[in-house]
């Protein structure tokens, strides 16, 4: 979506608050939880054919899971944002020569995952009902896929997970919002009623879902990873976790972007798994 685009939807939404500032916060929220992308193409399909499917359930939601079965450690991955399990391509040849058991899932509204809206506290859920399933020894996560491992870790602390690995990850929720907004051009109307709505549904203020404070109450051993120049999630996200999750090692790469989808870090991954 182009920028003109963007700010034309955010001004429209700007003229609605000064006629009811709750529709057009709801509409904002609507907007900010809706993937754009993240259902599997036919080239996606093709990676994920080789895993054993299976769907659980979450609240009458089906969570797609995928499982390359082997013997040793079990490894969970979380996707990001408009993506899906195949995200994982790049890794998974070397995780399975590991013969590690590799267990992936859709998160909400993305893939084969039952919704039509995302957020990282409903991830957090389908994580949680996938980990219970399989007893994960290991997390690993993508961007909002790592802040909802967090999320999970932080309320549920499962025993078995002894590791868990964060590419790329948001420190807290507010950066997010405050991006959001800022990309629309939202005014004072609309940034506050979406504030509330957050308050509403979830209990807590927006400052509340931090994963750089959820990481101090977590006693399995952390890997944060993050790219100088990401330009989706700031470098300086990584740096607020690290600070704070004092059983982590932090690695810093240059020119990796967001995705940080280069094979040269997978064999650091796998020391750290294996260690």
């Amino acid at each position: 979506m182009s920028s003109f685009v963007i700010r034309s939807i955010g001004s429209a939404l700007n003229a609605t608050s000064l006629i009811s500032s709750k529709y057009a916060a709801k509409k904002a929220i609507n907007l900010f939880a809706s993937p754009r992308k993240g259902r599997y193409n036919d080239e996606q399909k093709r990676i994920i054919d080789s895993a054993f499917y299976e769907e659980i359930s979450y609240n009458n939601l089906d969570i797609a899971t995928y499982r390359w079965v082997g013997k040793g450690k079990t490894v969970l991955l979380a996707h990001g944002w408009e993506s899906n399990a195949s995200r994982w391509e790049y890794i998974l040849k070397d995780l399975r020569s590991q013969d590690y058991n590799i267990i992936a899932l859709d998160a909400p509204a993305h893939g084969r995952s039952d919704g039509k809206q995302f957020n990282a506290i409903l991830y957090s859920e389908f994580i949680n009902i996938v980990a219970k399933k399989f007893q994960p020894d290991v997390l690993i996560g993508h961007s909002v896929g790592g802040m909802s491992c967090v999320f999970y870790m932080h309320k549920y602390q499962l025993p078995s997970i002894k590791k868990m690995v964060l590419l790329g990850a948001p420190a807290h929720f507010t950066g997010v919002f405050d991006r959001y907004k800022s990309m629309m051009g939202f005014n004072t109307k609309i940034s506050n009623g979406l504030d509330n709505i957050i308050i509403e549904r979830f209990g807590q203020p927006v400052a509340y879902f931090s994963a750089a404070n959820f990481t101090e109450s977590i006693t399995a051993k952390g890997l944060i990873i993050h790219d100088k120049k990401d330009r989706i999630i700031p470098y300086e996200d990584a740096q607020l976790i690290a600070n704070r999750y004092k059983n982590a090692e932090f690695i810093s790469t240059t020119g990796f972007g967001h995705g940080l989808k280069d094979v040269s870090l997978t064999p650091q991954i796998i020391e750290f798994i294996n260690d």
